[in-house]
């Protein structure tokens, strides 16, 4: 496992998120290390003032953005978003990526799918040549089939086991599904491959994200770098 990433170089990817912010927007707000850092840095806008309202991907980012003042709705009262903003755990030459090893990764494809526009914050251990190259693909799957789907991905080539929770049993997503860790090695068709575990019965969701991303902002400690699809 590499570092995490450093406090400096996710403020620094936050506060460059934030720059395509205006008041009145409706925004998605995305998990994990990131997406948390845009939240806090959009948490002290609306205390100075911003008006927006935000749709969170996971309870976990709900909370927080309620601890700091952000309003909330859901897609049931909210057609369309104008930006989610999200992380991610790899990211592609050509702004592929693979998300969810927090475990949102159902309900961040929602809110990226209601959005207008779509931008993914990380920083640079991210970035590879080939997903599947630095993690493996979480796969969403229904309770009552997890181990069919362990099984039917290891036909596909992968290593697939059932994410453990941390405190004992087994990970279950804020939807209350299974997720299965498939680690392929680097992929190269993301897209094909996509394709043929969508077709496993069971399978809910993919943690392949494959031409979504509208921009990526990647920062480190000395700047941000704007990748465009």
């Amino acid at each position: 496992m590499s570092a995490p990433p450093s406090p400096v170089a996710l403020d620094r990817v936050a506060l460059a998120a934030l720059a395509h912010v205006e008041s009145g927007m409706l925004l998605g707000l995305g998990s994990g290390r990131a997406a948390e850092a845009f939240i806090r840095r959009l948490g002290e806008r609306v205390a100075a003032g911003l008006s927006v309202r935000g749709v969170a991907t996971s309870r976990r980012s709900a909370e927080l953005a309620a601890s700091l003042g952000i309003p909330l709705g859901s897609l049931d009262e909210i057609e369309r978003l104008d930006v989610a903003f999200d992380g991610a755990d790899e990211v592609a030459p050509d702004l592929a990526l693979t998300k969810g090893l927090g475990g949102a990764l159902l309900r961040e494809r929602v809110v990226a799918h209601a959005a207008l526009r779509f931008v993914i914050l990380v920083t640079p251990e991210k970035m590879v040549e080939r997903l599947g190259s630095r993690s493996p693909i979480p796969v969403e799957v229904v309770p009552f089939a997890g181990a069919p789907v362990v099984r039917e991905l290891g036909s596909l080539g992968a290593e697939g086991k059932l994410r453990p929770a941390a405190e004992g049993g087994t990970f279950r997503t804020d939807n209350g599904n299974l997720i299965v860790d498939a680690d392929f090695g680097p992929i190269a068709d993301p897209a094909g491959l996509d394709a043929a575990i969508r077709r496993i019965p069971g399978v809910v969701d993919t943690g392949l994200f494959l031409g979504m991303a509208d921009l990526v902002l990647v920062g480190d400690e000395t700047g941000v770098r704007e990748l465009r699809r």
